[in-house]
């Protein structure tokens, strides 16, 4: 049975330490850290802070996984940049040495996984939208160089690297992760899916629980998320279009063990109460499910 967790970007006003009492109170087993400044900064994180973290989680029987969805902390003009397809190489690389910063976080932090994805374009292309033409080779060659170092990096230090197809960005859709992996050849072996429900819904990748089953042996990370049909913005459970028991359903089908993190970006303002009504209604779709 996989194990129900919850990204700290939904707590961004708690202190990481409370947060983790929290959601261990609240009967979360597991908690997917996002690394920000102010929360556990990976270009400058307190010794202090990640040996309590750790040893914390340990005693609370958390699991962990470092999530890279930092929106400010490379470029504090622009969210998310650089990107792995920066055209310019020393922007791409500092992209590449904050992802191997944190794959050695998690290492200090006893967690997995960590999770990326591609960023998007400066120029606008997107590798996997059913109604555009192919993008340049440039830019599926800069992702592939990026990722190949990352991926060398996580086997050095014996942390997963999860993928995640992201609205908006180069690589969006289920279908644009398995041309990746193609194109990666065997270096793709050691690149899981870190799959977001909600994300399916905002790409028409529906039904979710099919998306699942069939890539049920990539699949090493989940995100849990309700979304409108076509809008990308993360909602409570319920407020969106998400079938959660057919999801959740699919996850026990398929034998998937790993965490499945509640990401409610949009709520820490009322972070304490969301990750509340979030199990609550996580359990109750459980028990549908069944």
């Amino acid at each position: 049975m996989f194990r129900l967790g919850y990204n700290t970007n939904g707590l961004a006003h708690h202190r990481l330490l409370d947060a983790l009492r929290l959601l261990a109170e609240l009967g979360y087993e597991g908690v997917a850290i996002t690394p920000d400044a102010g929360q556990l900064d990976p270009l400058d994180p307190s010794p202090r802070l990640v040996e309590d973290v750790r040893r914390w989680s340990e005693e609370l029987g958390l699991e962990l996984a470092v999530e890279t969805g930092a929106r400010y902390l490379l470029d504090p003009f622009r969210k998310h940049w650089p990107t792995l397809l920066d055209p310019d190489p020393e922007q791409r690389l500092r992209r590449v040495r904050f992802l191997e910063r944190s794959i050695d976080l998690a290492a200090e932090l006893d967690a997995g996984v960590v999770s990326l994805w591609s960023g998007a374009d400066p120029a606008g292309a997107v590798a996997d939208r059913r109604d555009e033409g192919k993008p340049p080779e440039e830019v599926w060659q800069r992702l592939i160089d990026g990722l190949r170092r990352v991926l060398e990096h996580g086997a050095k230090r014996g942390v997963r690297v999860a993928f995640e197809p992201e609205p908006g960005m180069f690589v969006e859709r289920p279908a644009g992760y398995l041309e990746l992996l193609e194109r990666l050849g065997s270096d793709g072996d050691e690149l899981g899916l870190c799959l977001d429900v909600g994300h399916c819904v905002v790409t028409g990748d529906l039904p979710v629980s099919e998306s699942i089953r069939a890539l049920a042996p990539r699949l090493c990370h989940v995100h849990l998320d309700d979304c409108p049909a076509g809008v990308h913005e993360h909602q409570l459970f319920g407020t969106g279009v998400l079938n959660l028991p057919d999801v959740l359903n699919a996850l026990v089908e398929v034998g998937y063990d790993g965490m499945a993190a509640v990401e409610l970006s949009r709520d820490s303002h009322r972070g304490a109460w969301a990750a509340q009504e979030s199990m609550q209604r996580l359990r109750a779709a459980l028990t549908a499910s069944h």
